[in-house]
């Protein structure tokens, strides 16, 4: 099979993805310094940033079965992070919160998470970091895009 153009920029996307998913601690069992799981950490990072959701739009956002994020919420809930609340547009659906412990929590992965990125930037080349956010935001949002389409 002869190489295709652009494969080696796509071989290094992918090399580069691999590496940042390990880095970013993805492989472990637990994640940004917590004894959490990579998609309970998650979990409270959504929650926290939206106030409040239910599970079923979790289930969108984290890209998860419902299956799976109905085990890990019970887990939080049990733990003492989330609360569930009655939903005022759908009574049958739970909403779920942040407890105090929940937000302390989230702010201890906050920390970890900036003081990681914080740490990372400043090794490298200025010049290396100009566009940096956009180009990864628009990476994702390009993945997401691919999704979505198919």
């Amino acid at each position: 099979m002869t190489p295709r153009r652009g494969d080696a920029e796509i071989g290094r996307i992918r090399d580069a993805s691999r590496r940042l998913v390990r880095e970013l601690g993805f492989l472990r069992p637990t994640l940004a310094g917590t004894d959490l799981p990579p998609s309970a950490v998650h979990a409270l990072v959504e929650i926290g940033g939206r106030g409040a959701m239910t599970a079923t739009e979790l289930c969108e956002v984290l890209l998860l079965e419902k299956s799976s994020v109905s085990r890990m919420l019970r887990k939080l809930v049990e733990a003492g992070e989330l609360r569930e609340g009655v939903s005022e547009q759908d009574g049958r659906a739970k909403l779920l919160s942040l407890t105090p412990r929940g937000r302390a929590t989230l702010a201890r992965i906050d920390a970890f998470a900036r003081d990681q990125v914080a740490a990372a930037l400043a090794r490298m080349r200025p010049q290396a970091r100009g566009g940096l956010a956009d180009s990864l935001a628009a990476y994702a949002g390009a993945l997401a895009a691919s999704r979505a389409d198919g």
